[in-house]
């Protein structure tokens, strides 16, 4: 593929040619940051593991030059970032047997730009050369600025395309705000229990960030585990770990606002918060 970026790239973990490795691609996840697809979608990683049908691939939208740091990578400059989170991002993809990895290399702050159309057109050329059964990206409630608006650059980039090429099922997934607070009738549940040495892996290769400052392995499994054992107060557990999302296919399939469609599950939780207050007062 041709790219806007001249340090962009995709990457096959296995070597297959380019067109083949997109073209059996089942599962595609679009992420901000590298990281943010172990964190987030480690459920569909983990379901394509090892299958010679079913095929995952991973986009990183942002360079990762802001990221912060601190011991080792202290006095790292922000291109000596960059090139520390490329290596770790194809490090995750080849453990995690992905079928490609693509780094785009767009700054937060371009990718921020309303008015900036190249990462729209960019994703829906990617989403139309894997042509993916589910998409997935992060949640329009997350509390990262970059990450909401890879959201919307890439939900304008799906309702771009024609409709027979858009995904069947489209997720927005937590990363910064878990999805906790949505209802459970509105929750997408992921089970994330098994290869839990794999998780752990994919997780441990961003030494950048877990040396760095921030213990984002052990904070990603915890709430796994968490929303997992705390997902239905009167049942025992389904799975051991699980990650939530949200079915934005709807969204993505109409021309409804983005804050429109996420405030409707903001009130159903309020509503839910109001009616047990109430019975038992």
């Amino acid at each position: 593929m041709k790219f806007n970026k001249q340090s962009a790239e995709v990457f096959i973990p296995d070597g297959t040619d380019e067109k083949i490795a997109l073209g059996r691609t089942t599962d595609l996840c679009i992420a901000a940051h590298q990281d943010d697809i172990e964190i987030m979608a480690f459920s569909p990683a983990a379901k394509c593991y090892g299958k010679a049908d079913q095929w995952f691939t991973g986009v990183v939208v942002t360079d990762g030059a802001g990221s912060p740091r601190s011991g080792i990578y202290e006095e790292y400059t922000d291109e000596d970032m960059k090139m520390v989170r490329v290596t770790e991002q194809k490090n995750a993809a080849s453990v995690g047997g992905y079928s490609a990895q693509f780094l785009l290399s767009y700054s937060s702050s371009e990718v921020k730009d309303s008015a900036n159309l190249q990462t729209v057109q960019e994703i829906a050329d990617i989403i139309k050369a894997c042509n993916p059964e589910i998409l997935y990206t992060h949640n329009l409630a997350d509390k990262h600025d970059t990450h909401v608006a890879v959201a919307l650059r890439t939900i304008a980039a799906v309702r771009s395309l024609p409709v027979d090429l858009r995904p069947k099922k489209v997720y927005s997934l937590e990363v910064w705000r878990g999805l906790d607070w949505l209802c459970d009738d509105d929750k997408s549940c992921f089970d994330t229990s098994t290869h839990p040495n794999l998780a752990a892996a994919l997780l441990g290769v961003f030494d950048s960030q877990i040396a760095g400052g921030k213990r984002y392995d052990s904070a990603a499994l915890g709430r796994r585990l968490a929303n997992a054992t705390f997902f239905a107060s009167h049942d025992t557990d389904d799975c051991e770990s699980m990650s939530y999302g949200l079915d934005i296919t709807e969204l993505v399939n109409s021309n409804t606002d983005g804050f429109e469609f996420v405030n409707r599950y903001i009130n159903n939780f309020k509503d839910e918060v109001e009616q047990r207050i109430r019975r038992f007062t």
